[in-house]
């Protein structure tokens, strides 16, 4: 029986593959405790073990995991690289800066002193980290030819070693991480969930949305029709006010200057701030008003005018009577406070009239209704062109330099990304299909990582186990203990967005979540976003310089 089934995964390759890839995601959902590996790990350990019993991917099929995860990585990157230089960005630069670095040291120091094999190093590196940027980048250097091998060693050799460090060093990466991040705070003696409260504080003066809800109110106060609407507006900016309907005529509230005596107002907003309205007049039930269809639609900030303003600035409620239900910036949701700054790329969900939404979609960007188009034409060529990129060397000092397959592809992701943000016709990409491609091109890549690493796995820990595990802990304190002094000494930055800052220069999602969660608020996913884009591109720097030292 075993033989046969053993026949079965050996004949037939596609069986295999999707086999090690359901696998990998179903090892992804187990929890142990608070924490579950993710798809990602999964595919790690089922690579692991199938290869542990000689299994094995073609090297092309993992060349095309890799093309499609790192592009994608810069493509998600592309409008926000950019732009967080205009507001905050280099003390998000720095503190990425310093993660990269603080781990790039402690990796070569650890190498050195424990005398790890050629190409260890880097593998404890990128598996300390957790980054799958950083082991992309060290194995395209050596198959590259970009770095010179110790005489005896060939590519492939310090491809495996490479991948085994990083399967060995992962787990406690992994865990030890979101554990530190855990536990850190307490020992610090930090309140997140205050810190968190008090920066929202500071930003909005308390005044969030909320669960959005509709009223019609009317007009029966004598003092609201002696007050202009701008001055009423002011009062209370926590809702929209949609519609007025005057006898049998409905106005836009924004068209007219005062409202009059039984005028009735269509609101909506946070339930908890239309409530401020009754002090308008009865809550009343207005079939008239109700007729507009009124629908809930994403709006993509991309052009310049409304970059970097806040969501009071831009008046959105008032202006464009419509309500804002979600507010999200790389995938993340972030505070949606009416003081709000908006980047490029982020993502409003907006609930109103189908008119003002399109109104709104015209002024800060363009509305992403459900639509399936995909550019893939433009995804294609890039991901060529990144390729094609990486081909290319200068030799310095008898030094092959280059950005390599995983800069180059990095790069014009990030090229194409930004354009897309600035061109909405261009590049489209949905973001079902985006994270299709990338997820799917992550864990094809990992499932050879773990194919490679598994058939050497067990020799290795036994003669190197101890070691490796060591250096990865290391590996993985030290940067973190080196953001939060930098982040805070020297860069002051708020803890809940600092330990959300830190998260992010390390690319661990997972990690964010526990902060997130810790905190009780949206946040550290700001401080998240803001070292993300950064870090992925000097952790696959920085993948490339290992290999050369470690």
């Amino acid at each position: 029986m075993i033989e046969q089934l053993a026949g079965l995964f050996r004949g037939n390759p596609v069986f295999t593959f999707f086999v090690i890839l359901g696998l990998g995601y179903l090892l992804g959902k187990l929890r142990v405790g608070p924490l579950s590996p993710g798809p990602v790990a999964g595919a790690l350990f089922a690579g692991l073990l199938f290869g542990h019993f000689g299994f094995s991917m073609t090297p092309a099929v993992q060349a095309v995991g890799f093309a499609l995860f790192i592009f994608s990585v810069g493509y998600q990157a592309g409008p926000r690289f950019f732009d967080v230089l205009r507001t905050d960005g280099l003390r998000y630069l720095l503190l990425a800066a310093t993660v990269a670095v603080a781990g790039i040291l402690t990796a070569v120091t650890v190498a050195g002193f424990l005398k790890f094999e050629p190409g260890t190093g880097a593998g404890v590196l990128a598996g300390g980290l957790t980054s799958s940027p950083t082991l992309a980048a060290a194995q395209d250097a050596v198959r590259g030819g970009r770095v010179a091998l110790p005489e005896g060693w060939s590519a492939e050799q310090v491809v495996g070693i490479v991948a085994t460090g990083y399967a060995i060093t992962y787990i406690f990466g992994l865990a030890g991480l979101i554990m530190i991040i855990k536990l850190l705070p307490g020992l610090l003696g930090i309140d997140l969930a205050a810190e968190a409260a008090r920066l929202e504080a500071d930003q909005d003066d308390g005044r969030r949305f909320g669960e959005v809800g509709y009223r019609a109110y009317a007009v029966t106060n004598p003092g609201i029709p002696a007050m202009p609407i701008e001055e009423l507006r002011a009062r209370w900016d926590g809702f929209s006010w949609v519609r007025v309907r005057r006898g049998d005529e409905i106005h836009k509230a924004r068209d007219l200057e005062s409202l009059e005596m039984g005028d009735v107002v269509m609101a909506m907003g946070g339930v908890g701030f239309l409530t401020y309205l009754q002090v308008l007049g009865d809550d009343v039930t207005d079939q008239y008003l109700a007729k507009e269809p009124v629908e809930t639609a994403q709006v993509v900030v991309t052009h310049r005018n409304a970059i970097g303003k806040t969501l009071r600035e831009l008046a959105i409620p008032w202006q464009y009577g419509v309500y804002v239900e979600k507010m999200r910036r790389m995938n993340y949701a972030v505070p949606r406070t009416v003081d709000a700054r908006l980047l490029s790329g982020d993502v409003l969900t907006v609930v109103g009239p189908t008119g003002n939404i399109d109104a709104l979609g015209e002024h800060v960007g363009f509305v992403e209704r459900d639509r399936p188009e995909t550019d893939l034409v433009t995804f294609a060529l890039g991901i060529a062109a990144g390729a094609l990129v990486g081909t290319f060397s200068i030799s310095i000092a008898g030094a092959s330099i280059g950005l390599g397959s995983a800069g180059g592809l990095l790069v014009a992701g990030i090229v194409v990304g930004f354009l897309r943000s600035v061109r909405p016709t261009f590049g489209r990409l949905p973001e079902p299909a985006r994270w299709l491609l990338m997820e799917l091109g992550l864990l094809i890549f990992m499932m050879g990582v773990g194919l490679r690493a598994g058939a050497d796995i067990v020799d290795t820990f036994q003669r190197a186990g101890p070691k490796l595990i060591l250096g990865g802990i290391c590996v993985t304190v030290v940067p973190v203990l080196a953001g939060y002094l930098v982040g805070r000494r020297l860069l002051k930055f708020n803890p809940a967005l600092l330990f959300g800052a830190i998260t992010g220069a390390m690319t661990s999602g997972a990690s964010l979540a526990i902060v997130t969660r810790s905190a009780g608020s949206d946040v550290p996913a700001l401080g998240y976003t803001g070292t993300y884009a950064f870090a992925n591109v000097l952790l696959t720097i920085a993948g490339g310089l290992m290999i050369a030292f470690g």
